[in-house]
């Protein structure tokens, strides 16, 4: 396996090419569907490489030319379980965006949920060489963070800085410049199985494309779905997708904390074609059409006609009440909430300054699940929407496109990483664990 380092920063140089060319493809590889947008840049401060440190700038220097989705195959909990499927639906995607955009791509980024992601907090302090912060100084900052032992069948998906302070002054973004004697960084470090990188890796090999970046769904989903003053001030943001619920934490323009829950939205389709005993593509229609989460007296009285397909007509045409359908879809959405009420307070979310909960995803439509999530998680909730970017077709811009589009903002102002700073990267200590968030406690 390529060295983490080295094969993260030779994305950032493909990402670089593509940049120049001036197109580039983004993939969303989820457990229900593929998603795939083809990016024009005109140039406009998106081809300069920024040189603000963790800047998440606007959404200028790019617009949308292609958009497919497909039928995902092969994969299921937002993993890759069958690589020829999965690249068969890659392709599919892909040739479908290129054809709509009128061009060949040679790069992707691409993002997944899944892959039992965990979040580390590191911290490191140095003195300075001279009295202002130098790029140097950055870099062995970074250097000096104790990386834990996450063990050999993970990969490192993002390590990012995500607060300076120099000497007492906490809360910097970009400490080059500033005059003092020790800086400090706090970065958040997210593994993930390193399989499910692998594979993802080999399938857009496979369709003769150049890897220029990976990321991690609930990442995406937060850059795009979270307003600026949410990811300033604190909030989560949960990704309710067909295989995986993704659960991101923002503080200060910066994911904090990320977890992914092996249940969405296709385990309440499964549990409706069990409970009516229909075909998953019935109970998909049934849930899209019908679906609820609060009973009331009326929908005892709502018939649901359900075509069952044994060919009997006469005996096939079974109806159920709409409330039945509820009962039967409730439990499974508590469930899912109640894993995320779980990992937040693991992360402890409850010590931010802001704690709005937003909720996106395909699996977000169902009516009445803000208000059943904020009873569970005790917070305010509200559904989100991605943001606007331009080119983006009508069809594309709902919720189910979170992460696509948080994707697509990722691929135009990447945040510094770790290896975007030249660091020896022979480092690799461990030292004892510290909790994903706890400096947001002390600075903040």
């Amino acid at each position: 396996m390529m060295d983490l380092y080295d094969s993260q920063r030779s994305m950032r140089n493909m990402r670089k090419i593509a940049m120049q060319r001036g197109v580039v493809a983004i993939l969303d590889v989820g457990s229900s569907k593929i998603a795939c947008l083809v990016l024009r840049f005109d140039g406009t401060g998106s081809m300069v490489e920024d040189g603000e440190i963790g800047s998440l700038a606007g959404q200028s220097g790019f617009r949308v030319i292609g958009a497919a989705t497909t039928r995902s195959r092969g994969v299921r909990f937002g993993e890759i379980c069958a690589i020829q499927e999965t690249e068969r639906a890659i392709r599919t995607a892909l040739q479908a965006a290129q054809k709509m955009a009128g061009i060949r791509v040679d790069h992707v980024i691409a993002c997944f949920a899944g892959a039992e992601p965990r979040s580390y907090g590191l911290d490191a302090e140095v003195e300075l060489e001279g009295s202002a912060v130098s790029e140097q100084d950055v870099a062995r900052v970074l250097a000096s963070c104790d990386v834990p032992d996450y063990g050999a069948e993970r990969e490192v998906l993002h390590a990012q800085p995500v607060n300076f302070a120099l000497d007492h002054r906490s809360g910097l973004s970009d400490p080059r410049g500033q005059l003092g004697n020790a800086l400090s960084v706090d970065m958040h470090m997210l593994t993930v199985d390193a399989d499910a990188v692998q594979h993802l890796a080999h399938c857009i090999k496979r369709c003769d494309l150049e890897l220029a970046g990976i990321a991690s769904s609930a990442y995406c989903s937060g850059i795009s779905a979270l307003v600026e003053d949410e990811q300033e001030l604190g909030a989560a943001c949960i990704d309710l997708g067909g295989g995986a619920t993704s659960v991101s934490i923002f503080m200060k323009k910066h994911m904090i904390y990320a977890d992914s829950i092996r249940m969405g939205g296709d385990h309440i389709t499964s549990d409706i074609s069990m409970g009516l005993q229909v075909p998953m593509a019935n109970a998909e229609r049934i849930k899209t059409f019908y679906g609820g989460v609060h009973a009331t007296g009326m929908d005892d009285r709502e018939m649901i006609e359900i075509m069952a397909e044994t060919g009997d007509y006469h005996h096939d045409r079974r109806t159920a009440s709409r409330a039945e359908l509820i009962g039967i879809m409730r439990p499974r959405v508590e469930e899912i909430f109640e894993e995320v009420r779980a990992r937040l307070d693991a992360a402890g979310f409850d010590h931010l300054p802001s704690q709005q909960i937003v909720l996106t995803g395909g699996g977000s439509q169902i009516p009445g699940l803000d208000g059943l999530a904020s009873k569970i998680l005790g917070q305010q909730v509200r559904l989100g929407r991605p943001l606007r970017v331009h080119g983006l077709p009508q069809a594309a811009t709902g919720p189910g496109f979170a992460s696509a589009v948080g994707l697509a903002l990722f691929a135009a102002h990447p945040q510094d990483e770790w290896w975007d700073f030249d660091i020896p990267a022979d480092r690799y200590p461990s030292r004892s664990l510290k909790r994903a968030v706890k400096w947001f406690r002390d600075n903040w």
